[in-house]
């Protein structure tokens, strides 16, 4: 049961397939970002309509607050703006846009002196990538809330590679660059993050069990 929770929370995109308009020529999130650092500032609302649900997913996963993640969200499309001088060619957009996102968490934190808090599983009802389509369902409702409680009480550490790596999919390399670690460190924390989200999905089971 809990595989297949994991499975379904992490909600694989081949599996719940999307019907999509044929975008000709569209441009990749790396020309776009070179274009508004050579001026082009309304390039931006492009970059922001890609990046703006992932993001704010991001923010709410990670921080348990719904009501301050949209703040979190416009606070790194500003830095975006103001830093957009520091990006560079050979980069590659999604792991430098999670870079700032990480930081704009970490002052958020730290102006707030406190960690997470446990939010109601109601908050993430309108999140991204969080649904699967009906006939690719393993599992039922009530275990996808279980987990998106169980994953709102591990620690800030394995939650945030949980969300980077199951809910954000970047893979391995881009996280490692993003907690400026190894990849053999990336993939020791996350089979910690998933050890500690078990033993935390099953001990809620038992207490609503009792």
């Amino acid at each position: 049961m809990f595989l297949a929770s994991v499975t379904e929370f992490r909600v694989s995109s081949v599996a719940s397939p999307v019907s999509l308009p044929v975008t000709v020529d569209a441009d990749s999130d790396h020309e776009l970002m070179i274009a508004v650092r050579a001026g082009e500032i309304r390039r931006l609302g492009e970059l922001f309509e890609r990046y703006h649900k992932p993001l704010y997913g991001f923010f709410v996963r990670l921080t348990n607050q719904p009501s301050a993640s949209e703040d979190l969200v416009q606070i790194v499309f500003y830095r975006i703006l103001k830093y957009r001088h520091t990006y560079r060619d050979e980069g590659k957009f999604s792991a430098w846009i999670y870079h700032l996102a990480r930081k704009v968490a970490a002052d958020h934190f730290r102006k707030h002196a406190r960690t997470p808090t446990p939010a109601d599983p109601t908050d993430f009802h309108d999140q991204p990538d969080q649904d699967p389509a009906p006939d690719t369902q393993a599992g039922t409702a009530d275990d996808l809330a279980l987990m998106r409680r169980a994953l709102a009480r591990v620690s800030h550490e394995h939650r945030e590679v949980l969300v980077l790596a199951r809910l954000q999919h970047l893979n391995h390399q881009e996280i490692a660059r993003l907690l400026d670690c190894s990849v053999g460190a990336v993939k020791v924390r996350a089979h910690r993050a998933l050890k500690e989200l078990r033993e935390v999905y099953f001990k809620i089971r038992k207490e609503q069990a009792a």
